[in-house]
C-alpha cells in the first residue's frame, strides 16, 4: 500500500534514501534532512497520516511499513526500484522491568522490533545497495548497546542484539561498495519514553526533567553529515550525548 505524493520509481537523477519508523521523532528529522541535501527519501512507519504528510512536505513518497511483518516488509521493498541509503531507526522500548519480573510479551515485541525488524529490511534492500555502487546503511542503536542499566534488559539487550548484527555486516561487506555507521544516541527527547510508558505522558516527561536532552533534529544532523560523506570514508560508530549525560548510568539527576 502506497501513500505517497511522488512515486519512488519516479525519483529521476536523485538518489534514494529510505528512513524506517520515520512517523516521528528521528526518523521525520532525519527524512526532512537527507531531502534537504537532495535524496529522494522513501519514508515508512505504521502511521500512515503521519508519514503521508511528512512525503508531501519533502516531495517524498510515504509507504506503509511494519518491519515486524514480512509481508510488509516484502510489499514496502517491492515498490522501492534502487536505493543508495537505509536508515534502520524503527525500534522502541516497552518498560523498565527487571529480568525477575521481565514481561515477555514485551520483550519479544522489543526484539521484533529492533532486532529482527532490522534484519529483516536491510536483508531485503542489501542487493539493492550494492547495485547502487555507494551504499550506506546507517543503524541507529543506542547508548544500550554498550551498556546495560538497571530495569532496563529487555531493551538493552535487544539493542546489544541489533548493534552485533549491525557491526557483523562490516566484515561480511567488505569489498562490496556499501558503507556501514552505527549512531548510539544517549537521552533524546522524542515519543521513545511515551512508548516505554505505554502512553503516560507524567512519567516520559520526568525522564528528561531537569536536564537537557537531545532533539532528534541533532541525532538527525549527524546522520547527514554520515551521508554527506565520499564513497572512500566509513565513519564506523558515533556515541551522541547531550553533555548532561556521562554514560548509560550517569547524567546530572543521577550524579
Amino acid at each position: 500500500m502506497t501513500v505517497a505524493t511522488t512515486d519512488a520509481s519516479n525519483s529521476g537523477d536523485r538518489k534514494v534514501a529510505v528512513v524506517t519508523g520515520a512517523s516521528s521523532g528521528i526518523g521525520a528529522a532525519t527524512a526532512k534532512v537527507l531531502a534537504a541535501q537532495g535524496y529522494h527519501v522513501v519514508i515508512g512507519a505504521r502511521r500512515v497520516d503521519r508519514i503521508d504528510e511528512l512525503a508531501a512536505e519533502i516531495d517524498g513518497t510515504a509507504i506503509v511499513l511494519d518491519v515486524t511483518d514480512e509481508q510488509s516488509v516484502a510489499a514496502f521493498v517491492e515498490q522501492i526500484p534502487a536505493v543508495d541509503v537505509l536508515v534502520n531507526n524503527a525500534g522502541g522500548a516497552k518498560g523498565l522491568a527487571t529480568v525477575a519480573e521481565a514481561d515477555l510479551d514485551d520483550w519479544r515485541w522489543m526484539w521484533e522490533t529492533n532486532v529482527l525488524g532490522t534484519l529483516r529490511i536491510t536483508k531485503a534492500l542489501l542487493p539493492k545497495l550494492i547495485d547502487s555502487g555507494d551504499g550506506l546503511i546507517v543503524t541507529i542503536s543506542s547508548i544500550a548497546a554498550i551498556e546495560a542499566y538497571d530495569n532496563g534488559a529487555g531493551y538493552t539487550t535487544a539493542k546489544h542484539a541489533q548493534a552485533v548484527l549491525h557491526r557483523t555486516l562490516r566484515p561480511e561487506l567488505l569489498g562490496k561498495p556499501v558503507r556501514l555507521t552505527e549512531i548510539q544516541p544517549g537521552m533524546v527527547e522524542t515519543e521513545f519514553s511515551l512508548v516505554r510508558f505505554e502512553g503516560d505522558a507524567e512519567k516520559a516527561d520526568k525522564v528528561y526533567e531537569g536536564l537537557t536532552p537531545l532533539s532528534a533534529d541533532d541525532v538527525a544532523e549527524v546522520i547527514g553529515f554520515v551521508a554527506s560523506r565520499p564513497p572512500h570514508v566509513n565513519l564506523d560508530t558515533i556515541l551522541l550525548m547531550p553533555r548532561d549525560q556521562a554514560s548509560a548510568r550517569r547524567n546530572i539527576k543521577t550524579g
